[in-house]
């Protein structure tokens, strides 16, 4: 994990179907290796009790190259006493400047999210 406040790259998930943020959700971080094509798992972390994640990963570690934030949505929703159609969410992108920060929010239901780059 990054030092506080450091990281470039911060998430923040919102339970919208009932109206409060995603706390305790189980997320983590990988970077795609371009040469044999396989994720290789950079850091791992827990959305804190405002559903935000911020301190993922360090400067030095995020360079350019495809990532992907994956989100473990099914242990989230039975921890709550739920189903989920989705047991977990995969958000891949492409950061070509890593001296950037990047936000990448998850709206998230038991029957569907969405996501962007906020700011």
């Amino acid at each position: 994990m990054a030092a506080a406040g450091s990281s470039p790259l911060t998430t923040h998930v919102l339970n919208t179907a009932d109206g409060v943020p995603a706390a305790k959700m189980a997320i983590s971080l990988h970077r795609l290796d371009s040469s044999v094509l396989v994720w290789n798992l950079l850091a791992v972390g827990t959305t804190n009790m405002d559903g935000r994640c911020p301190d993922l990963v360090s400067p030095e570690a995020f360079t350019p190259g495809m990532y992907k934030l994956r989100f473990e949505t099914g242990p989230y929703w039975q921890s709550l006493g739920q189903t989920s159609f989705y047991p977990y969410v995969e958000v891949v992108f492409y950061i070509t400047d890593p001296d950037q920060r990047f936000h990448l929010p998850l709206l998230l239901s038991c029957f569907s999210y969405s996501t962007y780059r906020g700011s």
